[in-house]
């Protein structure tokens, strides 16, 4: 049984809940709801009398989101709401409503073309929390920075014992370019920062006309460009219809890449093209600590190996 449904667990969450309601003079109208139940996360609705607020919580590996959603929130509160409530210690937070996602409002509109607002908002978050990198570390925030990366793919490719031979040889004979690959993104000197490393269209909510970014659980500090990856290869090449490679995704990398003017005498478009590439491996190894699954990491070290870079 899922840690989340355990009888024990659930009273005392829905007490933490209650007590922090308590505190914020709210008052739930209705049962509490888990909507929410994966061996990562659960969230749990609550109806008050001024609209809907959510709970959250984590796995051990992934405790330090709370913080980190308070921090966020401290630095960008006009795009990341700060939490009602948190419990750092358990990794709890209570949450206001973030309204609808973006993949509702797609569904609806048929047209990616929010995504040209929410790139440069999200991609400003990332510059104003480049001086914050030591904070980030120290709340618990995955370390990927660009010098560690390719000794932690060098010990996931130890970890994994099922790997294609085939795979396994590519990838090996392709370490020595991440190496470089890493240091030429270094020498182009924009700083490493937050980097949300999951940035779908279930991750970015609308309400009153204003975009918010959520879910930071599988956010590491790494090198920014690489939330590329899942954003630009993941959601937006695939489109409305959910069909490979039918959207083209430059406007969307343009619009991502232009909070960086000015921050680099390198070409951005040929460091965000070895970014993307790079970022399915930052992908690989931080996707480990909330879902240690082989064939997840196997499918995202693919992603690396198609690359266009």
């Amino acid at each position: 049984m899922s840690v989340w449904l355990d009888p024990e667990w659930r009273a005392g969450a829905d007490g933490w809940i209650g007590e922090q309601l308590g505190g914020l003079g709210l008052e739930p109208v209705a049962a509490f709801d888990q909507v929410h139940d994966r061996p990562w996360s659960t969230v749990i609705r609550v109806q008050t009398q001024v609209g809907n607020v959510f709970f959250k919580a984590v796995a051990p590996p992934l405790r330090h989101e709370a913080a980190l959603t308070e921090l966020l929130g401290s630095r960008r509160p006009d795009c990341i709401p700060p939490p009602l409530a948190i419990d750092r210690e358990r990794g709890w937070m209570l949450m206001e409503d973030g309204g609808h996602t973006l993949r509702e409002l797609i569904a609806v509109e048929r047209n990616l073309g929010r995504w040209a607002d929410v790139l440069p908002l999200y991609a400003s978050v990332q510059v104003d929390l480049t001086g914050d990198a030591a904070e980030l570390l120290a709340i618990g925030v995955p370390d990927l920075r660009l010098e560690v990366l390719p000794a932690k793919v060098e010990a996931i490719l130890d970890e994994i014992v099922d790997l294609p031979d085939d795979e396994r040889r590519r990838l090996v004979g392709s370490l020595p370019w991440v190496r470089e690959a890493c240091e030429e993104l270094a020498a182009a000197g924009i700083p490493e920062t937050i980097q949300h490393d999951d940035l779908h269209d279930a991750q970015v909510f609308v309400r009153d006309g204003r975009y918010r970014l959520l879910d930071w659980g599988d956010a590491c500090v790494s090198h920014p460009f690489f939330s590329l990856a899942v954003t630009l290869d993941g959601v937006i090449s695939w489109g409305v219809d959910d069909v490979e490679e039918s959207e083209p995704t430059e406007p969307f990398r343009d619009a991502y890449l232009e909070p960086f003017r000015g921050r680099t005498a390198s070409d951005l478009v040929a460091l965000s093209t070895i970014a993307r590439r790079l970022g399915w491996l930052c992908r690989a190894v931080n996707s480990r600590l909330s879902q240690p699954s082989d064939e997840s990491t196997r499918l995202r070290l693919r992603m690396f190996l198609d690359g266009r870079a």
